[in-house]
């Protein structure tokens, strides 16, 4: 299914769903070019909870444009993947001066632990930042680690990758190839690993636990992500807005995991999230 948007203030998008699919339980892209004003609470949540707004702030002028994927695949075995990249600019507002930034990640949330794609995964984008600069991969493996926790579960929503925000450290071309290189990462860093396990055999206890971790992924999304918060407060399409969400998810009450089980890894894992990349004797795709 696939939907054309134009928004009365200016600009609009294309959103693409793929559901019900052979590999994919649900999958969609989102392509947005907006532009206009946006409310005081809505330059917050692109920025941050800590920008101070002035009472009585007017709406403040801005471009904003980006790629969004969410894909939620049918097997356990198969991890999801999310990713964004995106830029905004604003005009000077309230004595702030007019800025632009660069802001996205690709990160992946798997349901059990195979270490060997963690380390192909990870790896593939740290080899991407190392091009850039060697501080960034580590900085932004952090930021991920950082952004997509659920404070109220005391552990992440998956497994991490990169997540950088108001990045203008570097000239506008640098910056774009890094978002185009990290773009061709996807394909590089998760299509194996959805060839791998596409057709592997999984129990329905299997599936029950990828219901249940998808119940998380739908707290984060819903509670903490600054782009869902920042699409309902700019007035976006819901359905768009909402595409990240899965199909089906479960929450079952006091989720309690089998010490040593597999369920019991990776739920270790969500609590403090390993180095994955540096695991690998060196760089280079672990898959093909």
């Amino acid at each position: 299914m696939s939907v054309c948007v134009c928004r009365e203030e200016g600009g609009g998008g294309i959103t693409r769903v793929l559901q019900d699919g052979g590999v994919w339980e649900k999958a969609g892209v989102n392509v947005s070019v907006v532009y206009g004003t946006m409310p005081p609470e809505a330059y917050r949540a692109a920025k941050g909870t800590n920008v101070e707004i002035p009472e009585g702030a007017p709406r403040v002028p801005f471009f904003a444009c980006g790629i969004s994927s969410v894909m939620h695949p049918k097997n356990p075995h198969c991890p999801t993947m999310h990713f964004n990249y995106r830029y905004f600019e604003t005009d000077e507002w309230c004595g702030i001066p007019g800025q632009s930034w660069f802001g996205g990640g690709t990160d992946i949330t798997p349901m059990y632990v195979d270490k060997e794609d963690l380390m192909h995964f990870h790896g593939t984008y740290k080899d991407i930042c190392d091009k850039y600069d060697e501080s960034w991969h580590p900085r932004f493996k952090k930021w991920a680690d950082d952004y997509f926790m659920i404070p109220h579960r005391g552990e992440t929503r998956g497994l991490g990758g990169i997540f950088y925000d108001d990045l203008q450290e570097k000239d506008h071309d640098t910056l774009i190839n890094f978002a185009a290189d990290n773009l061709q990462g996807v394909i590089d860093s998760y299509v194996p690993i959805v060839k791998k396990h596409k057709d592997d055999a999984f129990t329905q206890q299997e599936k029950d636990w990828q219901q249940i971790r998808r119940g998380r992924y739908v707290e984060f999304n819903l509670v903490y992500d600054r782009g869902t918060i920042f699409g309902l407060k700019t007035g976006g399409r819901i359905e768009s807005i909402l595409m990240s969400m899965p199909l089906s998810s479960r929450w079952e009450y006091d989720v309690k995991v089998k010490p040593g089980s597999p369920e019991h890894e990776v739920t270790e894992c969500f609590k403090k999230n390993p180095d994955w990349a540096n695991m690998r004797s060196g760089p280079g795709p672990l898959l093909r």
